[in-house]
């Protein structure tokens, strides 16, 4: 007879590893077996998934989550909440943050939430408040964060040691960041739209979406930018299948990137694209993704692949913003060329400018914003790591300006647009810049942290919005499509200045429309 099994306490690491694991295919009875426990606690982590991933996307230590074996929440549950809340909005913008600061923000949360009786924001409290939440600590030293030399002097040498030890190249190293993008907005002082779209307009903040950037230390590997709009299905994808977007879109109610939306990119396309590419280049499947600290990134311990080669590491609050990658004329880049571009295909295609504005879709600025990013130069990214990886070697002959060059593209273009003739240079800089600043994830007030911490949403807004992007899909048939087809292939052949690959990549299409039409008749 088998002695009683001895009970097993799990710590949150282990919750994880058994989440990815099932996520995986494994058996509840197999991982019972492995871990030692009972398959009626596998199946109360699965249902539990959720809770447990966004207890531990919010952690700030991957050290305590593999000590720590419970999720036990704070009697002050709102309380606890908003805090949570504030910590990570400083901590992203690499505010100092000290005990005395979190006590008194704490007791301003208390009051401001209407919790009944008394609060003392003791010592004691805020250690059981860093344990709940696994961080690490709360002070920052050295309040002069815009200019810690020495912490970013630290922090390279202690990465390039890391690199070492981890035995990893260039190829192996990226780095991804979140931008808002203003996709339909045009300079101030634009006589043709009269300022509706203009950046001191409204409309402008209206029509946003969050970008993110990836690409690894060589630039050779530029990720598809992954996009968040607001709507599952905007009205201008019509029948499109969201998985042949020239980007990896996601949507949320606020265009925002979230824990969820960042944990499915990395599970499903960070961590399989990456693996691809170093495949091709004969090189080991092993990477690390730097990351600066905002609210929308999972703690480390979230953001690993299953065998734990391809992971995340974090850059410190108070270096993120002189040193990220990213933010060193690689966003910027992307986003000039992608405004420079659109005023260029309304040249290109002599449209009144009023009425390619308004006919500007967010499927056109997809495709446009994709193209910006292809046209952004490895030797920019490359360039952008020099601080934190000075080995790079940039190709020679590639070391000019390109934001010099963009701007006197800009300018060039704009002096030929009609209704932009007289945009003066400053106005040119601020439409360039105008969400230069904008970051990938919502900055909430005091008085959305509590309203989120009672749990209180605007439910209207949501259901209006799908209302407003959601359309019906539009059926069309084989016959219709290869008719269509049919009609640009003989416009082809009159032209005589059309080149032979855009005949090919035409019949090609109409090849696989007649193959699409002969399965369907075929199975009726």
């Amino acid at each position: 007879m088998s002695g009683k099994r001895k009970r097993v306490v799990l710590t949150i690491k282990d919750k994880l590893d058994i989440i990815k694991k099932l996520e995986d295919g494994g058996s509840s009875k197999q991982l019972a077996v492995i871990y030692g426990i009972g398959e009626t606690t596998v199946r109360d982590i699965r249902k539990n998934k959720e809770k447990i991933i966004t207890y531990a996307s919010s952690s700030d230590s991957t050290s305590l989550l593999a000590k720590r074996k419970s999720m036990k929440p704070s009697m002050y549950e709102e309380l606890d909440k908003a805090m949570l809340e504030w910590f990570n909005q400083q901590r992203a913008k690499g505010n100092p943050v000290s005990g005395p600061i979190c006590a008194k923000r704490a007791e301003f949360f208390f009051y401001a939430l209407g919790m009944d009786g008394d609060f003392n924001p003791s010592a004691g409290w805020l250690t059981r408040f860093k344990q709940r939440h696994s961080i690490r600590e709360i002070n920052i030293r050295n309040e002069r964060l815009n200019g810690d030399e020495t912490a970013v002097e630290d922090f390279c040498n202690n990465f390039r040691d890391f690199i070492e030890r981890e035995n990893l190249q260039p190829e192996q190293i990226y780095n991804a960041d979140e931008t808002g993008l203003f996709w339909k907005c045009l300079p101030s002082r634009t006589s043709a739209i009269k300022g509706k779209y203009s950046v001191s307009g409204h409309k402008a903040v209206e029509e946003r979406v969050t970008i993110m950037c990836c690409a690894n230390a060589t630039g050779l590997h530029k990720l598809k930018l992954c996009v968040v709009g607001k709507a599952k299905k905007p009205r201008s994808f019509k029948s499109t299948d969201t998985s042949n977007l020239p980007v990896s879109y996601f949507s949320q109610k606020g265009a925002w990137m979230d824990l969820s939306i960042f944990r499915q990119w990395f599970d499903k396309i960070f961590v399989p694209q990456v693996r691809e590419y170093l495949r091709s280049k004969g090189l080991q499947e092993k990477a690390v993704l730097l990351l600066d600290n905002s609210p929308t990134h999972p703690n480390e311990n979230v953001l690993r692949s299953d065998d734990g080669q391809i992971f995340a590491k974090y850059l410190p609050p108070n270096v993120a913003s002189l040193i990220q990658p990213s933010d060193q004329g690689v966003v910027a880049t992307m986003k000039r060329n992608y405004r420079a571009g659109l005023l260029q295909n309304n040249l290109e295609e002599g449209n009144d400018l009023k009425s390619f504005w308004k006919k500007l879709t967010l499927l056109d600025a997809l495709y446009e914003i994709a193209m910006a990013w292809n046209l952004v130069k490895p030797v920019t990214i490359s360039r952008a790591w020099k601080k934190i990886l000075p080995t790079i070697e940039e190709k020679e002959g590639l070391d000019f300006d390109e934001e010099d060059i963009s701007m006197a593209t800009v300018s060039t273009i704009l002096q030929h647009t009609k209704g932009l003739e007289n945009v003066t240079t400053e106005n040119i800089e601020k439409w360039l810049e105008v969400d230069s600043t904008e970051p990938g994830y919502e900055v909430l007030t005091d008085s959305e942290i509590i309203r989120r911490a009672q749990g209180q949403t605007d439910e209207s807004s949501e259901n209006e919005e799908e209302e407003i992007e959601l359309i019906p899909e539009k059926h069309i048939n084989h016959a219709a499509a290869l008719q269509w087809t049919e009609n640009l292939l003989d416009y082809l052949e009159q032209q005589g200045d059309m080149i032979l690959p855009d005949k090919l990549v035409i019949r090609k299409l109409r090849a696989t429309i007649r193959n699409k039409q002969k399965m369907t008749t075929s199975s009726q």
